[in-house]
């Protein structure tokens, strides 16, 4: 069974970033000792756009997140998703 090196203390993020360019980090982690983790409140980072939809479109998407009982942005969002992963899954 290999010793489990002690990973440096690191000045910043540069020198660290040298440092794991030219290391292994299998010398400073022991996979068997880990442990999962479960993080239930982590939220993914966000960020606010600006569309502009014609408001007939702006309505058959209330009309339908009405429907869903769920807000339309809420539904654009994920009938975007739907769409963005079958695109992927198709590339």
């Amino acid at each position: 069974m290999p010793t489990i090196k002690k990973i440096p203390h690191f000045k910043n993020e540069d020198i660290e970033r040298e440092f794991w360019a030219s290391h292994d980090v299998t010398d400073y982690f022991d996979a068997r000792a880990a442990q999962r983790v479960r993080f239930p409140n982590l939220q993914p980072s966000v960020r606010s756009i600006s569309l502009r939809l014609p408001e007939s479109l702006v309505a058959a998407l209330k009309v339908a997140a009405h429907k869903r009982d769920v807000p339309y942005q809420s539904l654009m969002k994920i009938y975007l998703a739907e769409r963005v992963e079958r695109e992927l899954q198709h590339a």
